[in-house]
């Protein structure tokens, strides 16, 4: 480990212990005063919050749970006019009881909140945010809330009692066939579609959450991460749950934008996402993600994509592993737009139709070919350096040219200048870019190209030697190496590096037309190719650490008014 990254971990961990005991860590002050490590911290301070969010001990029985309800008596299986009969369900912050409502009479689920170490402000405000939430939305899919209140300071909600299983026992059991797991998921997505136009996302799918009756009656449950958000009929309100730049979802089935925010705010197309996540494990029995824990997961869902559901599933309907897949696409912008969408697809496929996810506009295809993959935020770090890149190969070409304006013959001379030159500034800008923080493997493999193109050029001075030609006679080729380089580029970080690739290629030609000048030309196409992108991401380095900030959590949870009463 360098010593960089013994400082990165050094700081991480003086973070972490602040935040265990309850103090406020600023983490733009900590980017401020570690600014040479700014990335770095911003990126691995959202995996920490994501192990301590992941992290907790399962409770290996119900002795290990905490304090959950008064412990005399004659009120321990009793919370309002509930009759507790038995626990049936238990997560990070709630716990959930099959109970007998006296009046009306009936039987129905109660949830309320993990008392002791669990019962965080920010896991109240969430309970409460989830009995909102679903109170908001009438849906013969998902789950109603009949009655909402509080006894003792212990909130509480009651729900229908769903007598069934859920889709994740479903599927441990055995794979759904596909046409099964199409016509299971479609309700699913209507229902989610109906949150969406009622201004709230899930953010949590996942086939844990999805109940199935007796009757094989589907029902989205568990809306304890939702978030509201802005429609034409559900203005927002002036408060927020989450702090800025957090993670929650399962990983597994979280969007990639909800595992980074600089992949963009999470949307009604994460939701799309998580559905698409879940008709794959319907068909395949597994995750699109698994790794042996959650960060990996995470760092598996922002840098690689899913292995085909055929890979798993060999005899899977073309048509079907099309929609998962296009559900499961990393840019928000190529996913289904709404669930609606996918469940239409769905409909199609079931109808043995066309499907929407097997056509794709010519401007679909260039979107596909000229966007950023999942890697480009490494560029963040290559800015600066890139511009300077720049300078300094410009310097090179323009010197190579003077000395072949003043007939400079020796070919050991321009040699040394390019050896010695690249190869000194290429030791300068490694070292400056390992101060920056921890090298990753996708930079490590741009650093190779670049090594093995440099190798190339210096090559090119021992074939004109070899075959007697005069110094600089191949020159064009250079801008054929470089090309090559960028075309590479483009397909690990971003498609715009197409555009430089290709003006490299072209700029062969006028080195060969005019050799007197055949370097200044790629001195300068090769400038601007490096030079452009060097400034545009440099400057959203700088944009990325002005505009975040962590806030505090500002919402105060919303009042729960005892004997609310739906049913």
């Amino acid at each position: 480990m360098s010593d960089a990254d013994c400082q990165i971990f050094a700081i991480l961990d003086q973070m972490t212990s602040r935040m265990r005991n309850g103090e406020e860590v600023q983490l733009e002050q900590v980017l401020c005063d570690h600014p040479q490590f700014a990335n770095e911290l911003r990126s691995l301070w959202a995996t920490v919050i994501v192990a301590e969010q992941l992290g907790l001990p399962a409770l290996e029985s119900l002795e290990d749970a905490p304090a959950l309800l008064p412990e005399t008596p004659s009120e321990r299986n009793r919370i309002g006019k509930f009759e507790l009969i038995q626990e049936i369900g238990r997560g990070g912050m709630g716990i959930v009881y099959k109970a007998i409502q006296k009046n009306p009479h009936r039987t129905v689920a109660v949830k309320m909140l993990l008392r002791g170490d669990l019962s965080t402000p920010a896991n109240l405000a969430r309970f409460h945010a989830e009995a909102e939430s679903a109170a908001r939305l009438d849906h013969p899919h998902i789950v109603a809330i009949h009655d909402v209140g509080m006894e003792e300071g212990q909130p509480y909600f009651s729900m229908p009692f769903i007598d069934g299983t859920t889709l994740a026992r479903r599927i441990a059991e055995s794979t759904l066939p596909d046409r099964e797991a199409a016509q299971l998921l479609i309700p699913v997505c209507r229902a989610i579609a109906y949150a969406h136009q009622r201004g709230v996302l899930h953010r949590d799918l996942k086939p844990s959450n999805i109940l199935i009756d007796q009757g094989g009656h589907q029902f989205v449950s568990d809306f304890g991460l939702a978030k509201r958000i802005e429609t034409k009929d559900a203005p927002l309100p002036g408060t927020i749950l989450t702090e800025t730049g957090a993670i929650l979802g399962t990983p597994g089935y979280m969007a990639p934008e909800q595992a980074a925010g600089s992949r963009g705010s999470p949307g009604p197309a994460s939701d799309v996402y998580s559905l698409g996540a879940i008709l794959y494990a319907c068909v395949t029995g597994r995750a699109p993600f698994q790794a042996a824990n959650p960060l990996d997961a995470l760092l598996m869902i922002l840098e690689q994509d899913p292995p085909p559901p055929s890979l798993l599933h060999p005899q899977i309907d073309i048509d079907l592993e099309m929609i998962i897949l296009k559900a499961l696409q990393k840019p928000i912008d190529l996913r289904y737009s709404t669930a609606d969408a996918l469940a239409d697809d769905l409909e199609a496929y079931l109808r043995h139709e066309p499907v929407s996810a097997r056509s794709s506009q010519f401007t679909q295809i260039l979107s596909r070919a000229f966007r950023p993959t999942h890697n480009i935020g490494v560029l963040e770090n290559w800015g600066l350096l890139w511009m300077w890149h720049a300078v300094v190969l410009l310097t090179l070409c323009l010197i190579t040219d003077l000395m072949k304006y003043a007939r400079i013959d020796s070919r050991l001379l321009y040699v040394g200048l390019w050896t010695l030159g690249l190869g000194t500034w290429a030791v300068i800008f490694w070292n400056l870019r390992r101060r920056a923080g921890p090298v990753t493997f996708v930079e490590r493999q741009i650093a190779h190209l670049w090594a093995a193109s440099m190798c190339c050029s210096t090559a090119l001075f021992a074939v004109e030697s070899i075959m007697g030609l005069p110094v600089l006679t191949l020159s064009p080729v250079l801008a054929l190496f470089a090309g090559a380089v960028f075309i590479a580029k483009a397909g690990i970080l971003s498609g715009e590096f197409y555009i430089p690739g290709v003006l490299l290629y072209l700029s062969a030609i006028p080195m060969a037309l005019f050799p007197q000048v055949s370097l200044t030309i790629f001195g300068l196409v090769s400038a601007e190719a490096f030079f452009l992108p060097g400034l545009k991401f440099h400057l959203l380095q700088r944009a990325n650490r002005s505009s975040h900030r962590i806030a505090p959590v500002e919402a105060e949870p919303p009042s729960l008014h005892e004997g609310r009463d739906r049913g």
